[in-house]
């Protein structure tokens, strides 16, 4: 009777959005674009790492001494260097860059290991670069790439065992498949002086259900036996985790016979998220685990303009029950309590309380931008300034317009809910005609929104563009301003499915309607999630600009 009324008061908890008040936090915990989340713990804290896929700078960290409250801290690939060479991201194709890292921290050092996939615009050929980058402090500066030659696939993880031995856990495809898109999980010694794979080369485990897009692997060691675990059934709806335990790293493994151990593939495509996979483990200082793993919320058409986000989850581990088994293994549990990813869920620490803020101000008052800061691509040249009109960001327009595997006069903060207040201040007054400044609302080269000021014929105009996949940019909307001296404020609210496109030409004391559209007309179909950004496109490169004197997002 015990049992079950402390399973009752725990379930109450996680669904009763205001039971126990402060006493929960709400998923996803890192809210907007962060898929494919790897967790370490060191000294007090925790630090949590992204894929970052065709964005610069790439690979952001965070940090939590709670795990429900996170700060942005850095990115493991923060300069141009590391980033133009072997590690390509100046005209990486969308959805290219940087894949699913693993951080792990061993005797002082942080590393992080992930892939970097790059296909040649002229031959179609392409390459998976796994390279590994460190550093003594999780914020940075973080090293050059390492990169591993003849470690194929995507997704790597890095293993220190007790005995000294350090590990590469990959994927790849076997060499005889049973059908397409089977993947395989591989390992190999890594010598950390030499940066090389070294000794024989172990293929460990193809899946537990049906062996599908196999990938994400990582390695644990828990009761003296070695625990692979993996995402499987691509990262949609049948997205899932399994697992796997062998006595030796080398194998065999011996898959759970509960797989997959989480998902969501079993619950309505209704489910108020679904798709979640691509996990890590965390071990707490008190012992206990949880575990986070990537999942897409469906705000927008069983879908979320977010993409997908970082949530949280608590673990247990179970011996197996059957008398009959001579060897009883066990297992790690997930969301023991309903087996299910909930929104609302007790805070892990006791004592600690869930400060939502994901609004964002940025006045551009500091001597470099703020770390949300987003480019597509490494920019070729320096199109931004804060030092040319104090208290603002200049953005010098580019001839390049938004395109496939370019750069251009283009930067976001991800989009962290649904509804939102998006809103800046621009100045803009350009020699040219057909030079446009303003907000862009991007997921891809190939599907965003561009709500612009721009000149024409010596008049200037309100214009809304929209770029959505396979059909050619197209005008909404476009109407002159009149009494337009140079300053405008563009707002862009999104609420009930609709965004809403206002302006204001007296410094925000009243705002005019421009036009509405549906909220999920960039909806988040690729690997990424939508950005809220600046846009200034010029005729001639360098010669006109807009000066933005601030932007804000309010959620």
């Amino acid at each position: 009777m015990k049992k079950l009324i402390i399973a009752f008061i725990a379930i109450y908890i996680s669904t009763v959005p205001n039971a126990m008040g402060q006493n929960t936090f709400t998923n996803p915990i890192i809210t907007g674009g962060h898929p494919d989340p790897s967790i370490c713990f060191v000294n007090g804290e925790f630090y949590i790492v992204n894929s970052s896929f065709e964005y610069f700078p790439g690979l952001p960290i965070h940090k939590s001494k709670d795990l429900i409250n996170w700060e942005l801290v850095g990115y493991g690939l923060h300069t141009k260097q590391q980033s133009t060479g072997a590690v390509n991201l100046k005209d990486v194709q969308s959805d290219g860059g940087i894949h699913a890292p693993t951080i792990r921290h061993h005797n002082g050092t942080f590393y992080i290991i992930t892939t970097n996939v790059y296909t040649d615009a002229t031959t179609k050929i392409t390459s998976f670069v796994n390279f590994i980058i460190t550093a003594n402090n999780a914020a940075g500066p973080w090293s050059e790439p390492h990169v591993l030659e003849g470690a194929p696939g995507i997704d790597p993880d890095i293993f220190f065992d007790d005995n000294g031995k350090v590990w590469y856990v990959g994927t790849h495809s076997p060499e005889k498949p049973n059908f397409s898109g089977e993947g395989e999980i591989w390992l190999q010694e890594i010598d950390l002086v030499n940066w090389k794979l070294k000794g024989d080369r172990s293929n460990l485990w193809r899946g537990a259900c049906g062996g599908v897009w196999v990938e994400g692997p990582h390695m644990y060691k828990y009761d003296n036996r070695y625990y692979l675990m993996v995402a499987e059934g691509g990262t949609s709806f049948n997205h899932a985790v399994m697992i796997a335990v062998s006595d030796s790293i080398t194998g065999p493994y011996i898959s759970n016979d509960r797989n997959p151990i989480f998902t969501t593939r079993h619950l309505s495509y209704d489910n108020w998220v679904h798709s979640t996979g691509h996990a890590d483990l965390i071990k707490l200082p008190d012992n206990r685990w949880y575990m986070v793993a990537l999942g897409v919320r469906g705000d927008e058409q069983r879908n979320s303009n977010m993409g997908r986000e970082t949530h949280l989850l608590p673990v247990t581990w179970e011996t197996e029950p059957y008398e009959w088994k001579k060897i009883k293994y066990k297992w790690p549990v997930i969301a023991p309590i309903t087996g299910k990813l909930e929104r609302i869920n007790p805070v892990p620490l006791v004592g600690t309380k869930q400060i939502n803020t994901p609004n964002f101000k940025d006045d551009f008052n500091t001597a470099s931008l703020n770390l949300e800061w987003n480019f597509r691509r490494v920019p070729e040249m320096d199109w931004h300034s804060l030092t040319e009109k104090k208290g603002f960001l200049r953005i010098y327009g580019s001839n390049q317009k938004i395109e496939n595997r370019k750069q251009t006069s283009l930067m976001g903060v991800r989009q962290k809910e649904s509804e939102f207040n998006y809103e800046t201040k621009m100045y803009f007054l350009p020699n040219k005609d057909s030079s446009e400044g303003g907000i862009s609302i991007f997921q891809k080269d190939d599907n965003y929104i561009n709500y612009v000021v721009e000149r024409n014929a010596n008049a200037y105009y309100l214009k809304l563009v929209l770029k959505i996949p396979n059909e050619k940019e197209s005008i909404i909307k476009k109407q002159k301003l009149l009494n337009y001296k140079g300053a405008v404020t563009l707002r862009v609210v999104s609420k009930n499915h609709k965004y809403q496109y206002q302006y204001s030409l007296n410094n925000g004391v009243s705002f005019e309607n421009f036009t509405t559209s549906s909220a999920d007309i960039i909806l988040s179909k690729g690997y990424t999630g939508a950005y809220l950004g600046l846009y200034q496109h010029s005729i001639i490169n360098n010669t006109d600009y807009a000066d933005f004197d601030w932007v804000k997002q309010e959620y």
